[in-house]
């Protein structure tokens, strides 16, 4: 039986020398691949109590959705700033070479409602913890993060600390 790591292409080099890249294309381009991607994600889920499931744009909506899906629950978007059309909240975060904000309706989570946050990729863990904060300043709590890769080698888990987290697939470099 293929695990999710099966059908995960690493690309040595890339986009510079030294860098092993994890393309998670390959997972969705093959049914197969994809659906246990979702099932091996949702699996994550057992036991948490949740009203809510939020996606960081683009990734985050390629698994969140499936998974709000198959579970019945609400899904919520997290963009870049400027591409939603209702009053939003927004939060600003550093990146390697700057800073990016990212924006939710401001009516997207009610106080009190439990959510999980859902990306592809947890690498430094920047933008997850911005997404944390969205949720919370809208009076939301964040009950699980889920992402299918981790690389550990970042250590965006030691951000998220305050958070339960959980990942499908670990790889121990950058």
């Amino acid at each position: 039986m293929k695990k999710v790591e099966d059908y995960i292409t690493t690309i040595p080099d890339f986009p510079s020398p030294g860098i092993m890249f994890r393309d998670i294309t390959s997972v969705l381009g093959d049914a197969e691949g994809f659906k246990l991607s979702i099932d091996e994600m949702t699996k994550l889920l057992d036991g948490v109590d949740f009203d809510v499931i939020a996606g960081t744009e683009s990734r985050g909506f390629v698994f969140g959705t499936p998974i709000a899906y198959n579970l019945g629950k609400p899904f919520v978007l997290v963009r870049k700033k400027g591409k939603l059309p209702r009053e939003t909240v927004s939060e600003t975060y550093d990146l390697e070479y700057g800073t990016a904000t990212i924006e939710m309706h401001k009516d997207s989570i009610k106080p009190g409602q439990k959510v999980v946050l859902v990306d592809d990729l947890l690498a430094t863990g920047g933008t997850m913890e911005a997404s944390a904060k969205l949720v919370e300043t809208l009076g939301g709590e964040v009950v699980k993060m889920i992402f299918l890769l981790e690389l550990k080698g970042l250590n965006g888990r030691e951000k998220l600390a305050k958070y339960s987290v959980g990942s499908v697939v670990a790889y121990e470099g950058a």
